[in-house]
């Protein structure tokens, strides 16, 4: 049985394994398959009646699956482990960057009006909508689609016929996505995706499309492509559904005062002298949050039921802070009062293009001068950083900056 924590750790695992791990050297075919018993056009032709038994029909099948090859890149790619550790002030630094911010606010005024509709249809707040959109696909964006995204039927099929721990899961998977083709929802070229097979503006599994997705812009199918209409109330849907959001109460705030412990109302948490850290008021004092810490001597939280919610969409507490954080900012929110131990300000989006710039003449590709900190660009800090004798982090900050400014220099005498 498949459980729904199994579809929320396989749909995450596209940040995990896809986008952090975008390059790599596959091993020999047969070294990636170990546990396949049969070739995989033998499973192919054995996995018809299966699919054919739950609903889908010979027209379909033979649609998507005759001559279909499999994406031997997804067993390295479900392996690998993330290149860089990154302390949380640099996560949420990259994550709530100024282009996500900047973009994420043309978003807002873009889709005002979508997002006047799905706060009255659903009660989830545009904030929560631009941070889980921000942080999933860079709002929609083509750079990302064009480089991190692959044909999801390949890499379903790879899965089914060729992992042994969670082959069930994946056979499930694979069916569901027949059956939006089956249901005319969209066609195989049009299903890109993550390697494990998430897709569209919010990376949904199939089951998510299949189960929660909405025709919200009417056009008689459920699509996360193009339009964010149908993708971004079906992220409503599953806020509300699997993670029990709630209308009109706040993710949490950062606050000041004693460290708070336990859970309780927010005008217990005023009486007891925690109070938000902007010196707001609470707007709603009979919710119930409770108190988090996440770094000794860092920022300190009050986090309700909806923060609560974004974490069903991924089992991570820095994730859901990103996320939470990221759509305060679009909506005019300042940065944390206090600051992480340690660490350093974000860069603004200036001075990534001014690093991305610099490292390229020093000979580091960075795959473009953008502002937009992706794997390439981390590759190319930390080759720079080995070389001149800094922790090889890859983070791309104010202070590595400095250096290559000082390189720059250095060269230029």
């Amino acid at each position: 049985m498949i459980t729904m924590r199994d579809s929320m750790i396989h749909r995450r695992q596209f940040l995990t394994g896809a986008l952090a791990t975008s390059t790599l050297v596959v091993p020999p075919y047969e070294l990636l398959a170990q546990s396949a018993s049969q070739p995989f056009e033998r499973w192919v032709s054995i996995f018809r009646s299966k699919a054919h038994a739950r609903g889908i029909s010979h027209a379909t099948y033979d649609r998507v699956m005759s001559g279909l090859k499999p994406d031997m890149a997804v067993f390295a790619l479900q392996r690998a482990q993330p290149e860089f550790k990154e302390q949380l002030w640099q996560y949420l630094n990259r994550r709530v960057s100024e282009w996500r911010i900047v973009t994420g606010r043309e978003r807002a005024r873009q889709y005002a009006g979508l997002f006047d509709k799905l706060e009255r249809d659903f009660g989830v707040s545009r904030a929560t909508l631009l941070g889980l959109w921000g942080m999933e696909t860079a709002y929609g964006d083509p750079v990302v689609f064009q480089n991190h995204m692959r044909p999801v039927f390949p890499c379903l099929a790879a899965l089914a016929w060729g992992e042994p721990r969670r082959r069930s899961y994946w056979e499930t998977e694979l069916i569901n996505a027949l059956r939006i083709v089956e249901r005319g929802w969209s066609n195989p070229p049009e299903m890109r995706g993550s390697w494990a097979g998430a897709m569209g503006h919010t990376q949904w599994m199939p089951e998510v499309w299949l189960n929660i997705g909405a025709d919200y812009d009417g056009d008689g199918r459920v699509n996360p492509f193009g339009r964010p209409d149908d993708a971004l109330a079906g992220t409503c849907r599953y806020l509300i559904q699997r993670g029990k959001y709630r209308r009109g109460e706040p993710w949490g705030y950062e606050v000041k005062g004693p460290t708070p412990s336990g859970s309780r109302s927010y005008a217990a948490w005023q009486k007891a002298g925690v109070v938000r850290a902007d010196g707001k008021p609470y707007p709603v004092p009979g919710a119930q949050a409770r108190g988090w810490v996440p770094v000794a001597g860092g920022p300190k939280f009050l986090i309700g039921a909806n923060f609560n919610a974004v974490k069903s969409y991924n089992p991570s507490m820095n994730y859901a802070l990103a996320i939470c954080h990221l759509g305060d900012r679009v909506l005019g929110g300042g940065p944390f009062v206090q600051d992480f131990p340690n660490s350093e300000r974000a860069p603004t989006l200036a001075e990534v293009q001014e690093i991305q710039t610099r490292l390229t003449r020093l000979g580091f590709d960075t795959g473009g001068t953008d502002g937009r900190v992706g794997l390439q660009t981390m590759r190319a800090v930390a080759n720079f950083q080995r070389k001149v004798s800094m922790e090889p982090d890859g983070y791309a900050g104010v202070k590595l900056l400095a250096r290559l400014r000082q390189a720059s220099s250095a060269g230029a005498r």
